[in-house]
């Protein structure tokens, strides 16, 4: 009786917040009308982006914009380098701050609730270096390298965390035409031993926290014979218990070198490498994608006409340098004067791990206006301001769930709800914050029910961008006032992109109501292939019709819009027992929004007449949902192989799934709860944490035998 009664108050008060803002809405209407206009944003919103062009296979799309003031400004300087693109940069914008990082004043231990002690970090300011500056130590770090023994064009790797020194050193070895071979601070032995080894290299920069790896890894690269490393604010480098005869130097060490050598600049050509950057390498072992200068240099100007950088803009810098979609966004930030602060997810916000309590995180010293994302991220941020919500109590859950929807159904037809946002969203805005005005989303599918939520409570243009290593990451991006999801935009104005008939999928170009098929990328953006891999080159990369083109592997659908939207991925398709084709990456990406998985793989059979999932579910839901259900061992591995557990999380996907329309042979009819969580030293996901399908299926292949036998 007193539950039914606080649901009868709680959508009394509801209703009469609904009926309060409906009056508000028709008193204020005519003065937003005459302020805001939105009726500009609307045919903006439904403008075509793209115009058919011929080619002589596929369907061919081409951006329909006029070119911008910076590409012609590019242009007209004869910039065809990433180095000359970065010097002129540093010469135009000279005491303008550049890069910055936070002063790290002293690491303490804080006792949590439960008893545990954590290393924290007591955090500064940021300290600021200018353009003038940046060019300089770039300058003499390449010349230090010279004077250590590098030659030009001779490989070198760089294996570290995105801080300003690995931009500081790609820009030293640009200027002395030495290619820069990245591989993420996340890989494996394995692949990290693949990389150095492939290429050859002589050198490895690398960093304070990962420098301790080579110690057993340099027995497995007989090449190696000169270590550069970014040393710890707090910390000394110990340089004991590697293998004899390494020659080691700090990255200061370096640029002193290079300050009192006689050696001087080696610019790059053109078509020179510029850089050989390794895939996360979800199919396999890493495949290093050589990038010339012009094709990076494509790729920022592509990217350059749909951000709108502004005079005023501050950029986060975090996602991982050795990740082309960082690159990219920092180059393009460097070409517009923008300043970078760059962070780490563990300092990010006030709330993250590594942050002192009662000490800001850089977000809120930072106070961004730009920042790129990946999925994975947006997706922690959902669920994280859902279960903060959700901990506030019914009332102001219900509150929130009515600002959201509210602020949805009005920006959808082009107007801003500034009162919802004070009031609502206010807090919300503040994590990141408070200043950001726009998000550059990449790297995977983003789920329509997140890319809405963090557009509506982050009150900012969250846009989806497509592209590969292999195109400089750079193919598409959803422009500001485009506010549909599940699409990624229009071609940049770099680049084409051309669907062909995929028969064995059943996807063509004569497809209705919009043509389907295999996405083909053209431009000057496309790489030059991969590393000592022409086979694979062949079978990617093809000269037609004036252009290099590249086979993703991605199918997709344009609208009449111009927009491209993705639908499906040829190694991920999986044609069920009765017809049915299904796509898994699409599947996980719905059932990744469930507030209860921290990854999942789904797996199909094409025998059978279903598909089933392996789930890493989060922590604290697995011991919440223990608790609710009476279990007295709350260990993490009892509770995964308990039935009750296990069948609740399945019907909480299988509602997931419906909420998000996935067919009735879309949701998994079987779940498998996995005790080990999936990281890359696992070998079950790559560095940029995306699964790797084969590994994942040989680690459970019994547990998806009994799922299929039940």
């Amino acid at each position: 009786m007193k539950e039914a009664m606080g649901d009868f108050a709680l959508n009394l008060g509801l209703n009469l917040i609904r009926a309060g803002v409906c009056i508000y809405d028709l008193i204020t209407y005519p003065f937003y009308a005459v302020v805001q206009q939105p009726w500009k944003d609307r045919r903006l919103m439904k403008r075509k982006r793209a115009v058919e062009v011929g080619v002589s296979e596929g369907i061919c799309y081409h951006n329909k914009d006029p070119p911008h003031d910076f590409q012609v400004e590019i242009r007209d300087a004869k910039i065809t380098t990433l180095e000359a693109a970065l010097s002129y940069a540093c010469k135009k914008h000279k005491d303008k701050r550049a890069v910055g990082t936070r002063q790290i004043l002293r690491e303490s231990e804080e006792v949590q609730k439960n008893g545990k002690v954590f290393k924290k970090y007591e955090l500064g300011e940021y300290s600021w270096l200018t353009y003038t500056e940046v060019d300089k130590m770039a300058c003499n770090f390449g010349r230090g390298l010279r004077s250590v023994g590098h030659q030009s064009k001779e490989n070198i790797v760089i294996f570290a965390e995105t801080r300003k020194e690995w931009l500081i050193a790609a820009m030293g070895c640009f200027k002395q035409s030495i290619p820069l071979c990245t591989l993420y601070a996340t890989l494996g032995d394995e692949a990290i031993v693949h990389g150095i080894n492939e290429t050859e290299v002589k050198h490895i920069i690398t960093s304070h926290e990962l420098l301790p790896k080579f110690k057993t890894l340099l027995d497995k690269c007989p090449n190696v014979t000169h270590i550069t490393y970014f040393p710890d604010q707090l910390k000394e480098t110990p340089l004991d218990g590697y293998k004899d005869g390494i020659v080691f130097n700090s990255f200061q060490d370096i640029i002193k070198k290079g300050k009192d050598s006689t050696f001087s600049d080696e610019p790059p050509h053109e078509v020179d490498t510029a850089i050989i950057m390794y895939t996360s390498g979800s199919t396999g072992a890493p495949k290093g994608v050589v990038l010339s200068h012009y094709n990076l240099v494509s790729g920022v100007i592509g990217y350059s006409v749909g951000l709108d950088v502004q005079s005023d803009d501050i950029y986060l810098a975090y996602l991982p340098l050795a990740h082309v979609l960082e690159l990219m966004a920092e180059s393009m930030m460097m070409m517009f004067g923008v300043p970078m602060g760059y962070s780490t997810p563990l300092t990010m916000t006030d709330r993250s791990s590594k942050v002192k309590r009662g000490c800001s995180g850089d977000c809120t010293i930072l106070k961004p206006t730009m920042m790129a994302a990946v999925p994975l991220i947006l997706d922690r941020i959902y669920k994280g301001i859902l279960d903060k919500v959700a901990a506030q109590g019914p009332w102001l859950g219900k509150l929130f769930d009515f600002g959201l929807e509210y602020k949805l159904n009005w920006m959808k037809r082009g107007w801003n709800t500034p009162i919802c946002n004070w009031f609502v969203f206010r807090k919300v805005r503040a994590l990141l914050g408070g200043r950001l005005r726009i998000m550059a989303v990449g790297g995977a599918p983003l789920s329509p029910d997140t890319h809405n939520f963090v557009r509506a409570s982050l009150g900012v243009p969250v846009l989806q961008g497509y592209g590969l290593t292999e195109t400089c990451g750079c193919a598409t991006l959803m422009d500001q006032y485009d506010l549909s999801v599940g699409k990624v935009g229009a071609p940049l104005q770099v680049c084409d992109i051309k669907l062909v008939n995929w028969e064995e999928g059943n996807y063509r170009i004569t497809d209705k109501p919009f043509p389907r098929g295999e996405i083909v990328i053209g431009g000057a953006n496309v790489a030059v292939g991969y590393y000592k891999n022409p086979k694979k080159t062949k079978e990617d990369f093809f000269e037609s019709d004036g252009r290099r083109w590249f086979r993703t592997g991605d199918v997709g659908e344009i609208g009449e819009d111009g927009c491209l939207k993705i639908i499906d991925r040829k190694k991920d398709l999986v044609k069920l027992q009765f017809g049915e084709y299904v796509s898994l990456g699409k599947v996980e990406a719905e059932l990744k929004v469930c507030p209860s998985v921290e990854n999942i793989c789904v797996y199909g059979d094409s025998s059978k007449n279903n598909i089933v999932a392996i789930m890493c579910p989060i922590q604290k839901n697995l011991e919440d949902l223990g608790r609710s259900l009476g279990k007295l061992d709350l260990r993490r591995e009892k509770l995964c192989v308990d039935e009750d557990i296990n069948r609740a999380f399945l019907q909480e996907l299988v509602a997931t799934g419906k909420k998000a329309k996935l067919e009735k042979f879309e949701l998994p009819t079987a779940l498998f709860l996995s005790s080990e969580l999936w990281t890359p030293d696992t070998g079950l996901v790559t560095a940029a944490f995306k699964l790797k399908r084969k590994s994942i299926q040989i680690k459970y292949q019994d547990a998806i035998n009994r799922m299929y036998a039940s």
